[in-house]
């Protein structure tokens, strides 16, 4: 008999400003954010290749705009993957915001580049 895998769990790590997605307690990807007054500026998404192709990075960006929405913020997608998911899921569109070269100057000097 197989086992099955559990669900990913999706968890808020506000001290390392992102969202981890879990697969059997293990990390499996990330996505990461800053927080600037009332929006979650999201700039990076990444899964592990040991857990590709199974649809996580969707499952981490719903869950971790879902929570966005929860809190009460906007999202501003610099990072491409959330851009793109943000394209597919018209849902979200009433809490994003444009990406500006203010909002990318900004997270450049956040993030030290």
């Amino acid at each position: 008999m197989t086992q099955q895998a559990s669900a990913p769990d999706v968890r808020r790590v506000d001290s390392r400003h992102r969202y981890e997605i879990l697969v059997d307690g293990e990390r499996a990807g990330l996505t990461a954010y800053r927080d600037r007054d009332d929006r979650r500026v999201f700039f990076h998404t990444e899964v592990d290749d040991a857990y590709a192709g199974r649809g996580l990075a969707g499952i981490l960006v719903e869950r971790a705009l879902a929570d966005v929405r929860a809190s009460g913020m906007r999202i501003v997608p610099v990072c491409p993957y959330v851009a793109k998911f943000l394209e597919k899921h018209g849902e979200f569109a009433d809490i994003t915001d444009p990406v500006t070269p203010e909002v990318r100057q900004w997270l450049d000097a956040r993030l030290g580049r």
